[in-house]
This record gives structure tokens, C-alpha cells and sequence, in this order.
């Protein structure tokens, strides 16, 4: 092995890796592609190592290629699994449900549970400036590696790592949030999925009140479902806030609230006037 590149290399263990992965490459050569940092590829000049690689994705010396194509099939087998575990979602949920299992946050999770980070082949000067431990070379990485086993062996070593490792472990506990709106604190949108996909009609927001001075403003907002000329139909609830957008956000999640326990139902005037007198200490105490 020569110097470039030796301190980014010196952790490598495929076999260690492998393990973690829970298959055993025929090819290890797609492995060690899938883990090399085109930083390292450029230093060593594409070494001999790889140029006697027959795959076109390995003969380029570093993970790029692999990436690509590992990103597709990662996207592919977790739309299957997400299929086949929640029949109860939507085409939109499903579709928001598999965009954070593939995030880079998620992935870089991934990666950090199998001990993805000792096992980079980095550039010297990457190295220094702790690319290792960087949340997008590890995400990336990880897809590099799904690239690889899918070349390997197909998709089965895929589904089953995925189905261990990115799917089985936060799908349940990220479809309960996306259900409930708490997923990336988009309420709106997790209600107006719902509804749709309950066929209970569209969600139109209307400010019921405004109040207080310009720099502290307080918003009264109804949500109720789509009437005759998009005009609110049955109120479903009311939230408050220091903006339009804050104060729908907060209707959203009270009516998402509501539908949890079965209360899909119109506010009765005590539930305004509870929504009301929310809002007024607020407005009393702003100076």
C-alpha cells in the first residue's frame, strides 16, 4: 500500500463490515469501491487495485457510481416494505414516510449503528478535517454500500440489512408521528392527507379573530371541512398563534387531536368559547 492515503485506509476491515451487514461479499472489490472517498481514488490516481475491477462502477475508483445507483435501490425496497407493513396509509403518506427513512439524517444514523465510520476509506487531507464522522459522507456512503450489495447479490441482501436495519427499527414509531402531524411539525399537511384519504373532504382555514398590538399579534383560526364555494363547512377546531400560519398549524393539530379519539365531530359553543378564552390571557398579559 503506498503513503497516500494510508492513515485514511488504516481501519478498514471488510470483513468486519461485513458482519455488520450480515453478508459476505463474492466480490469484495464492490465493497471496498463502495467505501472509497473519491478523495482517496484522486490521491492514489486510480491504482492498480482498481483498474483490474471489471465492473464499470468500480473501475472509476471511487463510491460515486455506487451512490447512484444504491440511492434507487434503497428508494425501491423501502416503498416495498412500507407497502406491505401499512396498508392503512396513503399514497401521500407513504411517499413522506419513505422520505424519512431515506434521509440523510436517517441514513447517516444507519451508517453510525454499524460502525460505518471506522471502515472509510478517506483522503489525507479529508481525514484532518474529520470528514469521517460527517453526517453526508456517512449517508452517502451507506448508499454506496446498498449500490454494492445490490451488485453482489441482488435484491435480497438488500431487503433483508434494510428491513433490519432502516426500516424495522423507526417505521412504526415515524408512521405514528406522521399520522398525528408530529413529523416534521407539518400538521396541515398530515390533516389534509387524512381527510383525503378518509374521503371526509378537503380542510379550509379561516381566521375567526385577530387581536392585540402589530408586534404582538394573536390569531384565532377555524379549520373546518370544504363547504359550498370553498367557503368552511363543518368546523372541525380552532387554534391560536403569533402568526396565520402558526395559528392553522395549531387548528390542524387540535383537529388531528379530535380525530384520534373519535371526535370528528362540529364544535359545539362550548369548544369556541374554550378556544376563545384560550386565547384572552395571552392578549391581556402582551404589553
Amino acid at each position: 500500500m503506498g503513503k497516500a492515503g494510508e492513515k485514511g485506509e488504516r481501519r478498514a476491515d471488510v470483513g468486519e463490515l461485513e458482519s455488520a451487514l450480515g453478508y459476505a461479499f463474492a466480490k469484495r472489490e464492490l465493497l471496498v469501491c463502495a467505501l472509497t472517498h473519491r478523495s482517496l481514488a484522486n490521491e492514489r490516481n486510480h491504482a492498480v487495485a482498481f483498474e483490474v475491477c471489471a465492473e464499470p462502477a468500480v473501475a472509476d475508483g471511487d463510491n460515486e457510481r455506487l451512490e447512484f445507483l444504491g440511492d434507487a435501490v434503497l428508494g425501491l425496497v423501502v416503498a416495498q416494505a412500507l407497502y406491505a407493513l401499512h396498508p392503512e396509509c396513503s399514497e401521500g403518506e407513504l411517499t413522506r414516510l419513505r422520505s424519512l427513512l431515506v434521509s440523510r439524517q436517517h441514513m447517516a444514523h444507519v451508517a453510525r449503528q454499524i460502525g460505518l465510520e471506522n471502515h472509510l476509506r478517506l483522503g489525507r487531507g479529508e481525514e484532518r478535517r474529520g470528514l469521517r464522522n460527517k453526517s453526508t459522507v456517512l449517508s452517502n456512503t451507506m448508499e454506496a454500500v446498498m449500490g454494492a450489495l445490490f451488485l453482489d447479490g441482488g435484491l435480497d441482501p438488500v431487503r433483508v440489512f434494510v428491513n433490519r436495519e432502516v426500516v424495522a427499527r423507526d417505521a412504526e414509531r415515524l408512521a405514528l408521528e406522521l399520522r398525528s402531524g408530529e413529523a416534521l411539525g407539518n400538521y396541515k399537511s398530515a390533516l389534509q392527507e387524512r381527510l383525503q384519504a378518509t374521503r371526509a373532504g378537503s380542510p379550509v382555514y379561516q381566521v375567526k379573530r385577530e387581536s392585540g398590538p402589530d408586534h404582538r399579534k394573536r390569531f384565532l383560526v377555524e379549520v373546518g371541512l370544504k363547504g359550498v364555494n370553498g367557503e368552511p363547512g363543518m368546523p372541525l377546531a380552532r387554534g391560536i398563534g403569533r402568526t396565520k400560519k402558526h395559528a392553522e398549524q395549531d387548528a390542524a393539530r387540535r383537529a388531528l387531536e379530535r380525530m384520534a379519539t373519535g371526535e370528528l365531530a362540529t364544535l359545539s359553543e362550548e369548544g369556541a368559547e374554550a378556544s376563545e378564552t384560550e386565547l384572552e390571557p395571552e392578549e391581556q398579559a402582551a404589553p
